[in-house]
């Protein structure tokens, strides 16, 4: 990152760097906290996403004069993914009418379903988080669009089916996990499907401070011989992961990562012999998209991003630009339910309950071919998924699969049953009843 736009990011996260909050917001602006990191361990994926988050509003801005006529005010605030400095950062900021908050962390994800619920703010967990948030009429403020991570794996263990010869029945499959709340999310799937599909898994769990000493876990897959890896990894762990099953002669075509295991910054430390590592995706790679150009003219050129240039249309910046995307499309979609320009979290999350991301509106975006089509309801906040499956070329990752649906017969009732023990406890919880 050159000097100035590392003076732009200093300038952009001052304000509420330490999660006290001192500026002061205007009635007529859409404001929208940005709990990013970009320091802190996993901070080589935080700084993308939170460049292509901020990028496209500032495009909006400048483009379009905002949404619905009012501007965007994004407000960065710094995690460094800590679970309570985002506690910090959504205490500080909540009294600014914010829109909607993005936790960028499972961790903080957890500890803020309470609070926004209570306060009636809506939560964006994009392809992470509580998966069971998906439910809608247990948790009416928390959304987990485009899918969760429990139908994530039920995407990808259809995927090895359909590629594996005879299926992935009587196979083994090996699961390398970060031993977190993250990590450890989709177990319950994969033991549900391990039994319906026919298949055996074995875990192995990765320690936070282990991250870049995986010895041990890949000598127990070189003893386990499995046919196939699947990695729940973040950070550091995955360039790591990757290079072990080099060191090891494991086939990297049959190694496949979840969502936050296929970005650049994960394959850029292997190069050109992590040729063939796979991992899925929901957003599009690369360039070659309309909005991309209009966020290259109105904000790259025009030096108001803090992203390198060659870093625009990177797994994680395009990630952050779609969440983006999605709550720029449920502001507008607020605003035409409550025929009002200015909105408030109760009002925003009315929008994203009944967000439409038709293929003909993703076309009208410049967005066409980037994702699958996304729309809500009261009962689903999870959207219908959009999974495809994605593949390193030594340089660059390239889409090698269309869209896999996720198993939605298996998943909805475990999904539902986890909502329901989530709950369990909390005697004063109020969900809402979906026709």
């Amino acid at each position: 990152m050159t000097l100035k736009k590392a003076i732009l990011g200093l300038a952009a996260t001052a304000v509420l760097a330490s999660g006290a909050a001192t500026a002061s917001f205007a009635a007529d602006e859409h404001y929208i906290p940005n709990l990013s990191y970009r320091t802190g361990p996993f901070a080589g994926g935080g700084i993308p996403f939170a460049n292509g988050f901020n990028d496209y509003f500032t495009m909006l801005n400048e483009r379009d004069g905002g949404i619905g006529g009012i501007k965007v005010r994004v407000e960065e605030c710094e995690t460094g993914y800590n679970s309570q400095k985002g506690v910090e950062c959504y205490e500080a900021t909540k009294g600014n009418n914010p829109l909607v908050y993005t936790p960028l962390s499972t961790g903080i994800t957890l500890a803020l379903i309470p609070k926004t619920t209570e306060d009636k703010i809506p939560l964006l967990t994009m392809g992470y988080g509580l998966s069971a948030g998906g439910v809608g009429e247990t948790f009416p403020y928390t959304f987990t669009y485009p899918t969760s991570y429990w139908n994530q794996m039920s995407s990808i263990l259809q995927y090895i089916d359909s590629t594996a010869e005879g299926g992935i029945k009587g196979k083994k499959v090996g699961f390398l996990y970060l031993d977190a709340g993250y990590g450890r999310e989709p177990i319950p799937v994969l033991e549900a499907l391990s039994k319906q599909m026919g298949f055996e898994w074995v875990g192995f769990p990765v320690a936070g401070k282990d991250m870049q000493n995986q010895g041990s876990q890949w000598l127990n897959v070189r003893k386990e011989r499995p046919d196939y890896m699947v990695m729940w990894g973040w950070g550091a762990m995955n360039a790591t992961a990757v290079k072990e099953a080099i060191k090891i002669r494991f086939p990297l075509d049959k190694f496949i990562g979840n969502w936050w295991a296929g970005a650049n910054a994960d394959l850029d430390p292997v190069g050109a012999a992590g040729k063939g590592y796979k991992a899925a995706n929901f957003s599009g790679v690369g360039t070659s998209f309309p909005v991309i150009a209009d966020i290259q003219k109105h904000v790259v050129d025009a030096g108001k991003s803090q992203a390198d240039a060659d870093k625009v249309g990177d797994v994680l910046y395009n990630r952050g630009m779609y969440n983006a995307v999605i709550i720029a499309e449920a502001i507008r979609k607020a605003q035409e339910i409550h025929n009002t320009k200015t909105l408030t979290g109760e009002q925003m999350r009315d929008g994203l309950e009944q967000i439409d991301i038709s293929e003909a509106r993703l076309k009208e975006l410049g967005l066409e071919g980037f994702t699958g089509p996304l729309k809500g309801s009261c009962k689903d906040h999870e959207g219908g998924g959009g999974v495809f499956i994605q593949q390193w070329d030594g340089d660059q990752f390239v889409k090698i699969s269309d869209k896999i649906a996720p198993m939605l017969d298996v998943t909805r009732p475990l999904l539902e049953e986890a909502a329901a023990k989530y709950v369990s406890d909390k005697p004063d919880w109020k969900g809402q009843t979906c026709n």
